[in-house]
């Protein structure tokens, strides 16, 4: 009795193994964009300061770019956990301020301090950084069930104020960039699954039928 090969098993293992190996060049291409935006991102940083965005989302031209705001009255603090230029840990104070009688204002990080108790006293004015966005406190599990918020922009002074010591300014190297090891990986699986299954066909097929 010749043995033959299990039609249906062989289908879904060979779907599964054309997913993973399409899951993998799909990482290719994500690897890819990724490295654009992040050519775009060093780019920028090198580029002349630039009005300070008004709203998020924060335009692509304008992150990690020069920019300054006039602060004409702080209406709130945020407190975060942070890191100085120095490279120490602490809380960095995050200024909501005021720039106008109408209009959505401005975050502005003013720097970091040790003490959790510190409270700056800084009333305003004017203030050079860098552009970035606002602390993403959404999780990623959150992210995949709910539409993104929009973050608003933020300014990193260039220098600490009120005491604080500056925080270490953004950078498109803290923005990983793992897809090519994703891709890698599902390739990986999709190498593992074929094998093992051709072990299992191959066992079956040298069984003696009885």
């Amino acid at each position: 009795m010749i043995r033959r090969i299990p039609i249906i098993p062989t289908i879904i293992v060979a779907a599964a193994v054309a997913a993973m190996i399409a899951l993998g060049f799909w990482q290719i291409d994500r690897a890819r964009e990724k490295e654009a935006l992040l050519a775009l991102f060093h780019t920028n940083q090198g580029r002349p300061a630039m009005t300070f965005p008004d709203h998020g989302p924060v335009p692509l031209k304008a992150m990690f770019r020069p920019s300054s705001v006039h602060c004409l009255e702080v209406a709130g603090w945020r407190s975060e956990v942070g890191r100085a230029v120095s490279g120490t840990t602490g809380y960095r104070h995050i200024a909501e301020c005021r720039t106008g009688a109408e209009g959505p204002g401005a975050l502005v990080d003013t720097g970091v301090a040790r003490d959790p108790q510190f409270k700056p006293a800084w009333k305003g004015g004017e203030v050079a950084g860098v552009i970035t966005t606002e602390p993403d406190h959404n999780s990623l599990i959150s992210k995949l069930f709910r539409r993104a918020n929009v973050l608003s922009p933020m300014l990193v002074a260039k220098r600490g104020i009120a005491g604080l010591e500056a925080s270490a300014p953004p950078s498109p190297a803290d923005i990983p960039n793992n897809h090519r090891a994703y891709a890698v990986q599902w390739f990986l699986f999709a190498l593992i699954a074929s094998v093992i299954y051709g072990l299992a066909l191959r066992g079956r097929l040298a069984r003696k039928p009885d």
